[in-house]
Formats: C-alpha cells, sequence, structure tokens
C-alpha cells in the first residue's frame, strides 16, 4: 500500500485475501506480549519503507553520547522529558566527576544534582541514577545488566529505558523503542494504528520489523522524524520517502 493511513476497510479487506501469521512466529517466542497479527504484504512493505530510510541516513546511530554502558543508562535516564542535545551538554562533567557505578553509589543524590540541575526533574533524576547505580553494585558486581527483567528492577528505568540500553550497548534486541519521533512516524506511515497506545506501537513494530534490526529502525524513524516528518511544520508534501509511505504528504 502507498500511503500510511490504512482504513477498517483496507484492512478487513486484506486479511479476508491472505492469511494472517499467528503470533510470535519463530525467532520471536521469547518476547513476554502477543504480538499483533500481520501479513506478508505489510512485512513487505515495512522492509521496503526500513530499506529507503537506510539509504537516506547511512549514518544513523543514538545521539546520546556515551562511553560504557552505565553511562548509557545514565544518559537515557536524563533524557525524559528533554532533548538528547541538553543531555550531552550535562553529562560530560557528570562523567568525570563519577567515573564508575562505584563513584555514584559512594556518593549522593545531593552530591549529584549540580551536574543535572540544567535538565527538568533534576532531584528526581539524581536520585533514580545514584539508586541505579548503587543496585548495579550492590547487586550486579557492578555491571550493567544484559536482560530486561534484570534492568526493569532499577530505579528510572522503564522498557524505553531498557530498550535503548540493550540495543545500543549490547545490540540485543528485546523490544522497540518508542519514543516521540517513532510514535509520530509509526502512525503516519501505517505501521500502528492512528489509535495506538505506545505499548502497542512497539508491539506492531516488533512483528513488521526485521529483528536484528530494531535498534536501528528506531535511529532511523528519529533521524527522518527531526529532518523532515516533524510534529509540525515537516517537509513530508516535498519529501520522496514520505510522499511513498506517510499519510501526511498529502495533508500539507
Amino acid at each position: 500500500m502507498s500511503t500510511g493511513t490504512r482504513s477498517k476497510s483496507a484492512r478487513k479487506s486484506t486479511s479476508t485475501k491472505e492469511s494472517r501469521t499467528p503470533s510470535n512466529p519463530p525467532g520471536l517466542r521469547d518476547l513476554p506480549f502477543p504480538l499483533p497479527e500481520v501479513t506478508a504484504t505489510e512485512r513487505r512493505r515495512a522492509r521496503a519503507i526500513l530499506k529507503a530510510l537506510r539509504e537516506r541516513y547511512p549514518d544513523a546511530k543514538c545521539a546520546l553520547e556515551y562511553s560504557s554502558p552505565h553511562e548509557l543508562l545514565i544518559a537515557t535516564i536524563l533524557s525524559a522529558q528533554t532533548t538528547d542535545a541538553n543531555v550531552n551538554k550535562a553529562t560530560p562533567a557528570l562523567f568525570k566527576a563519577f567515573p564508575t557505578p562505584q563513584d555514584y553509589a559512594n556518593s549522593t543524590p545531593k552530591k549529584i544534582e549540580p551536574y543535572v540541575k540544567s535538565l527538568g526533574f533534576f532531584r528526581n533524576k539524581s536520585l533514580a541514577i545514584h539508586e541505579s547505580m548503587r543496585d548495579i553494585v550492590e547487586k550486579f558486581d557492578g555491571e550493567v545488566p544484559q536482560t530486561m527483567d534484570e534492568l526493569l528492577t532499577l530505579r528510572g528505568v522503564a522498557r524505553k529505558t531498557a530498550n535503548v540500553v540493550l540495543g545500543n550497548a549490547f545490540h540485543i534486541n528485546n523490544g522497540f523503542v518508542v519514543d516521540t519521533h517513532i510514535d509520530r512516524l509509526s502512525k503516519r506511515f501505517g505501521l500502528a494504528p492512528q489509535d495506538a497506545t505506545v505499548t502497542m506501537v512497539e508491539r506492531y513494530l516488533c512483528a513488521l520489523i526485521p529483528r536484528d534490526a530494531w535498534s536501528e529502525m528506531s535511529h532511523l524513524f528519529i533521524s527522518h522524524g527531526r529532518a523532515v516528518c516533524k510534529a509540525r511544520g515537516g517537509a513530508c508534501a516535498d519529501d520522496a520517502i514520505c510522499r511513498r509511505y506517510c499519510s501526511n504528504a498529502s495533508q500539507n
């Protein structure tokens, strides 16, 4: 299909013409949630979008700056309700003052606060950093855990943060990062229903995109969302990728 919006009638027509795959096919059965049923046609279209974005943004990568898994975890915790650019301005001094998880554990939230005061909710974030690093030291031998379940035990870590850390620090794809750009583009590109929650957007993307490309695709979506397919004032109508796949192209 050439546009991002799929009507109920169109989806019903597609489902009657070809069988839909059962939830969690081989290779995805370890996921802790059922995936929506999708057709082979829908998967091929998603792969075509992936290919187009790869060609457009060959250097797409995580925008947060870090040199170790624990630094990425901290940067991702700090990124809530602010921009990656703002986080990158704050973290060099923070990382220099506290080089290891043990350094954070030995400190206090109050001593961490001055380094992140420029970011929103800095008190809560300082507490989350201190407690998560303390748990990493006390429960995980000073190493950032590499499973979703273990990461979710850390203060300040939800699925989005855990997916960022697993995908970028360890190249483990146990889920799909969904931020505001990815949520917007997934719906405009017809990869998830317009009324889908963030939880359901993740599940649709997991069902449609090859697993080894989940982390990469999140960066590609973010790159395109920042450059072209913006929430307001985007250039969708003039962009070749958006004209082919994005519902917003016809509305500009």
